[in-house]
């Protein structure tokens, strides 16, 4: 195979066409450190606070209140770590939190996939009905009180799981967004697997999910991160079953603890003794944040994928 030379003319064009040439020009190296510049102080911007949190975790309450900012406590230690963890409460928290987490997103995807795929079909009888009651919803609500008749006494789901899974199963503005990208999937290949043999199930699960993993992890993990750091549902659904309550409503009411509020402290084991309460709320925010930090990572390719959805294509 004849190897592919350039004219002069074209590598004079590619050494001189931005910083990726040798020859760039003093404006575009100018502009790029600005660049660089300009995202480096917004992730600092953006990163510095939360290890600042860390940092005030393990810090004394001296410490914080005297030091107005800092990343290295002086006096490291781990008594709000300790006041947390101090009961298996926390523990058992964590089960009820990644059981809500789990099975929710799993109902929500279940739900979302389903709906949008049949939607997304022109052929539906009353396609234009489901979808302008769709629309409707995402507009008018019943209410918390109406929600909380429905939940709580018609359905009697009260201080069970279902109180917090059920009720949030589906997302109309995240159905429509993927009810969208079903569409843009070409007909062909459908057509094709039907000739096959396939069923609309058949199709659904070869042809069309393997498609969307982008739009489905993206989804997936804003469902799964509402499921965790939820906490109002279960604080009014499961008021008396406290075995059942995930960690955001333990971790709020040992900031209530910490706060020194008496009136709440009946809600924890009687062990607890009261901690620092600065230290304690930083400590708080990392224990309930790190944990669907690291899933970020295992769904960022699928993520930077998944939020290019709607974009202007051209």
């Amino acid at each position: 195979m004849a190897e592919r030379t350039l004219t002069p003319k074209n590598k004079k064009m590619l050494e001189s066409s931005g910083p990726v040439g040798q020859n760039a020009t003093l404006g575009s190296r100018i502009f790029d450190i600005a660049n660089y510049l300009i995202v480096t102080l917004i992730a600092l911007t953006t990163i510095f606070p939360f290890i600042y949190i860390i940092g005030a975790s393990f810090a004394t309450e001296y410490e914080i209140a005297t030091r107005p900012m800092f990343i290295i406590p002086q006096d490291a230690t781990t008594a709000a770590y300790q006041f947390i963890f101090s009961s298996n409460k926390i523990l058992r928290g964590f089960g009820n939190s990644l059981l809500i987490t789990v099975c929710g997103t799993a109902i929500n995807l279940f739900f979302t996939v389903t709906m949008a795929y049949a939607l997304s079909k022109s052929r539906l009888r009353g396609r234009n009905f489901f979808l302008n009651m769709v629309i409707v919803s995402m507009f008018f609500s019943g209410g918390m009180i109406p929600g909380y008749i429905v939940v709580a006494n018609i359905l009697n789901l009260k201080n069970t799981y279902w109180s917090v899974l059920l009720p949030g199963a589906i997302s109309a503005y995240n159905m429509m967004i993927v009810k969208n990208f079903f569409q843009g999937i070409p007909q062909e290949l459908e057509e094709s697997a039907s000739m096959d043999g396939c069923t609309d199930i058949g199709v659904l699960l070869r042809i069309v999910l393997p498609l969307s993993l982008p739009v489905l992890a993206t989804f997936g993990l804003f469902y799964a991160v509402g499921h965790w750091n939820a906490y109002f549902g279960a604080m009014i659904y499961m008021k008396t079953a406290k075995e059942k309550w995930p960690l955001q409503v333990l971790l709020r009411e040992l900031i209530i603890l910490s706060n020194g509020t008496a009136g709440d402290m009946n809600n924890l084991d009687p062990e607890f003794v009261q901690p620092p309460e600065q230290s304690v709320k930083m400590a708080v925010i990392v224990v309930s944040t790190v944990p669907i930090m690291c899933v970020y990572p295992f769904l960022q390719k699928y993520f930077v994928k998944g939020v290019m959805v709607g974009a202007l294509k051209g």
